[in-house]
Order: C-alpha cells, then structure tokens, then sequence
C-alpha cells in the first residue's frame, strides 16, 4: 500500500487529496501542494483550504508538535512541521491511509 501511495503522490497526477472515511471526504490537500520531503510519508506544503484541518499540540514522546486533523470528521491525519518550502515552510506529513486521491 505505501508504495503505490507514493507512486500515486509523485506521479504528477491531478486532483485532490480526501478524507479517507467514507462518510466525510473532506477536501484536504491540493495535488499540486505534494513534494518529495524524504520523511517517508505523503508531503504537502499547503491545506486545501483554511476550513480542511484542525490543528492541536501534541507533547507525546517528548516532543512538541502539532498533530493535524480533519476539520470535518476529526480523524487524526498527521502532523506539520515548520520546515517545509518556500513559500509557506510548512511540511504536512500525512498518513497515506487517511487520505484518497480525487482525480480532477
């Protein structure tokens, strides 16, 4: 499953990245948003919009980090770091099997 996710993130295809919970389908991230960050997991700079996630502080594992969440459904989705690219610098790293590619 990881590696077709990957493959997918970095094909180049268009569309949008939901919600995976069939009840929801939140518009999360835009495809044009993915970069290859090397973490391992499916990375976007920016969120789909600013109604797509809800942001909380995580302090487990000795760490502080913001843990992201579907606005929508409240499904744990990930996390975002502050050393992304330009412009925003932010490095969504989402779960693959909390999100599904919408093509365009």
């Amino acid at each position: 499953l990881k590696q077709k996710r990957a493959y997918d993130i970095l094909s180049g295809l268009v569309g949008s990245e939901m919600c995976i919970r069939d009840s929801c389908n939140n518009d999360l991230f835009d495809s044009d948003k993915k970069f290859k960050s090397n973490s391992g997991w499916p990375s976007f700079s920016e969120a789909f919009n600013t109604n797509s996630l809800s942001y909380i502080q995580d302090n487990s594992y000795g760490m502080i980090r913001t843990e992201v969440r579907c606005k929508n459904c409240d499904s744990h989705l990930g996390h975002v770091f502050d050393d992304g690219p330009k412009p925003s610098f932010k490095r969504y790293c989402i779960n693959s099997v909390a999100i599904n590619f919408k093509k365009k």
